[in-house]
């Protein structure tokens, strides 16, 4: 919604956006749900994924709602939060708990977004 961001198709950008910050509060809800699951030792990777994918998709809702970025670099964390997005979906997807299958989902609506972004921004 920033008034001076002239270098986006701003739906795409607030979908990017929104997408992120969701994928990032379902993360985090996973990783405290599968620490608090009573198996949390064979749950590791999916802990550890989640905390990740939450980080990279809060850095880049925070990036793409400043103006103007400047470079490619803004690219860069886009790619990266797609990366994380897909690992961390495939690692959700495989278990059966009902807070991973949302996280699966969540991350998988983020990488699309961002990939529709990165698609309109070129």
């Amino acid at each position: 919604m920033h008034p001076d961001r002239d270098t986006f198709d701003l739906p795409q950008l607030r979908a990017a956006i929104e997408a992120a910050s969701a994928c990032a509060s379902t993360c985090a809800s996973c990783a405290d749900a599968c620490l608090r699951g009573g198996h949390a030792g064979d749950m590791v990777r999916c802990i550890d994924l989640c905390n990740q994918c939450a980080a990279i998709c809060r850095t880049t809702a925070d990036i793409l709602s400043r103006p103007g970025p400047n470079g490619d670099s803004w690219e860069e964390v886009v790619r990266a939060c797609i990366a994380v997005c897909r690992e961390c979906a495939d690692e959700c997807g495989s278990h059966e708990m009902d807070h991973c299958r949302a996280c699966a989902q969540a991350c998988r609506e983020c990488a699309e977004a961002c990939e529709t972004l990165l698609a309109v921004a070129d």
